[in-house]
């Protein structure tokens, strides 16, 4: 796919429309499913505004590490797939494939195998070189994972290990004459090092001389802790306002955006909030598939008191025994619950119930869960209930929540006319 302007043209669009006083704050969105791509790209369509799909390792990744948990997308499938949303809707705004949390030992697998260090940044490398290849507009260089150093993983690791990552991919991209590509540097996780003001501008100031140094460019985005925790289905982390203002102006000094992870579940006044102190762009993925396999539920519930008990697919009880012995749930558990047996939460009915709630997405490919899916589509059907549209528009609302919030209604079209597009 090709979009009329790169990312990094993008936010130079960007600075200029705030610099004439413009207030907006741009919007990652994790790919949870096709539904919530088809959703997403129905309402950029509406709402004009540009769309980035922030996929992390886990979610979509070439096969020979193993590929992704949704629909099983290396980065060729997640392009196509996309690209196919894209030509259904007839869309031709902005919309922007970004890798979230690129690098070494960002798999689960490859944490847990403590794998040496030089194999752990090739095969993130080879990673990126697969998004570049397939089409990503931006990488995020992520290297705050370390298997074999105990607590935060020294500011000055990060910093060589990102700049060495960078100017890899650089070299590459350019000996291939593959298109340009944009970077995130940085982590919102709380062990990441980067967690006070200080650290953060210390790390930008020091990250832009190096790659300067090498005849890099900055990054379009640092990544900052302003605050956001989450855990479960709610952000229990307590938002700072003024840090997220001095974050931003950090990151500003240098042309770089101030990104924020881990958005999910903010309440309304936080987010907008959001483009008042200049926060450039926030990231938001769990609370997306949380909405959707919400929605599924509603139906089956419905499905269950309008179809004989004979003909109903069953889907709550098995997308439920599915999220619980996928065990993803444990990432997101806390106290005893996180180490707690299989059998023992599907013994639960209460813990299982939150089970589904939070992981219910991780579910989605698994066979039976798909021909439950089906079967209670075509239930519903029959009952004159469009189950597709209604999982679409649920997930259209959650996301709209956060377009209208950010300033984002009208965006793209006053980006392209900066452009002269």
């Amino acid at each position: 796919m090709k979009n009329r302007i790169t990312i990094t043209e993008m936010m130079t669009a960007a600075r200029e429309l705030k610099a004439q006083g413009e207030k907006f704050t741009l919007l990652g969105i994790g790919p949870m499913s096709m539904r919530l791509i088809r959703g997403v790209v129905e309402l950029a369509k509406e709402r004009d505004f540009p769309v980035m799909l922030i996929a992390s390792r886990n979610q979509v990744d070439s096969d020979e590490f193993g590929h992704g948990y949704v629909r099983g997308w290396d980065q060729d499938r997640f392009v196509a797939d996309v690209q196919s949303v894209i030509d259904e809707y007839g869309f031709d705004g902005l919309l922007y494939l970004c890798r979230d949390h690129g690098g070494p030992w960002q798999r689960d697998e490859e944490r847990r195998a403590k794998l040496p260090v030089e194999e752990a940044m090739d095969i993130g490398v080879r990673s990126y070189i697969h998004d570049m290849e397939s089409g990503f507009d931006l990488l995020h260089i992520d290297p705050t994972k370390d298997p074999h150093i105990n607590g935060v993983v020294p500011l000055e690791t990060v910093l060589d290990r990102t700049v060495e990552i960078i100017d890899r991919l650089e070299k590459y991209r350019k000996e291939h004459g593959l298109p340009h590509v944009g970077f995130e540097a940085g982590t919102e996780e709380t062990n990441g090092g980067l967690t006070s003001v200080g650290a953060f501008g210390d790390f930008v100031d020091r990250l832009v001389k190096a790659l300067a140094e090498k005849g890099l460019n900055a990054p379009e985005f640092v990544v900052g802790q302003t605050g956001t925790l989450t855990r479960l289905t709610e952000n229990v982390g307590s938002y700072n306002t003024n840090n997220a203002r001095i974050l931003s102006r950090s990151a500003g000094i240098h042309g770089v955006g101030l990104k924020e992870h881990n958005g999910d579940y903010l309440r309304d006044s936080i987010l907008l909030e959001h483009p008042v102190v200049d926060v450039t762009a926030m990231n938001v993925a769990p609370e997306f598939g949380v909405v959707e396999t919400r929605a599924y539920l509603e139906l089956a519930d419905l499905e269950s008191r309008n179809v004989p008990a004979g003909k109903q697919s069953d889907l709550r009880r098995i997308m439920t025994e599915a999220a619980v012995r996928c065990e993803r749930w444990r990432k997101w558990m806390v106290g005893e619950d996180a180490s707690a047996s299989v059998e023992k939460m599907l013994e639960n009915s209460e813990k299982s119930a939150l089970i589904v709630d939070i992981t219910g997405h991780y579910t989605y490919e698994a066979p039976k869960v798909m021909d439950a899916v089906a079967v209670m589509t075509g239930n519903l059907a029959a009952l004159g209930v469009d189950a597709d549209s209604y999982v679409i528009r649920k997930i259209k609302d959650s996301v709209d929540r956060y377009c209208f919030c950010f300033g984002m209604y009208g965006l793209t079209s006053k980006l392209l006319k900066v452009c002269g597009k």
